[in-house]
């Protein structure tokens, strides 16, 4: 019987140690490292060569998905799977570019954990089926690069005179973008706007 090894990120405590836990119940599994900080991944990774690496997508310091495409470089046999809080179908459409392996909600049955795994690990790709069906649902994001870059701003506190003189713009020029990226979202306004677009995984 062949030994899985699996590296698992998460920096709630509580929620990283009940995966390891459940991984752990499974006689072909075995986990060789449990990490609570996005920048500790690679190198543990690099140190104990895990099979799988079960990453959360809001890991401290680092994005999952930002992190999946780090440890592709570094460890190109580590396949990855990103587990999410939230139902954002944005994440699927980015997660097509970071080399994950593997999509699943926290949501999902505690034994489709073990599963997942071992179909990332014999080569197949899995995605969450809500995520899936909310993908087809959604669509393509409609914003436009700099839409998004502006709009990212805003989710830090950002005023418009500050984004313009961040991107070298008119306030003006600044103002129009936000319109319109408030109309593509049918928005209320610009906070529903980032409320919007970071649910659905368009503002990275």
């Amino acid at each position: 019987m062949r030994v899985l090894k699996v590296l698992v990120a998460d920096e709630q405590h509580m929620v990283r140690g009940a995966l390891v836990n459940l991984l752990e119940t499974e006689r072909d599994l075995q986990v060789v490292a449990s990490i609570g900080r996005g920048e500790l991944v690679v190198p543990a990774a690099l140190e104990c060569h895990p099979d799988v690496a079960i990453i959360d997508l809001d890991i401290a310091r680092l994005d999952g998905l930002t992190l999946a495409e780090t440890m592709h470089e570094a460890l190109p046999t580590c396949r990855t799977v990103i587990l999410s809080g939230l139902a954002r179908p944005g994440v699927l459409l980015r997660a097509r570019t970071a080399h994950v392996a593997g999509l699943l909600l926290k949501t999902a049955p505690s034994e489709r954990l073990a599963e997942a795994v071992r179909e990332v690990a014999s080569g197949h790709r899995l995605v969450d089926p809500q995520l899936a069906t909310l993908m087809w649902d959604v669509g393509e994001n409609p914003l436009s690069e700099r839409e998004a870059e502006v709009l990212r701003y805003v989710a830090q506190g950002a005023e418009p005179i500050e984004i313009a003189t961040a991107l070298q713009l008119s306030v003006g020029t600044i103002r129009n973008y936000l319109t319109a990226v408030v109309a593509k979202l049918n928005a209320r306004n610009r906070v529903d706007a980032v409320r919007i677009a970071t649910e659905t995984g368009w503002l990275p």
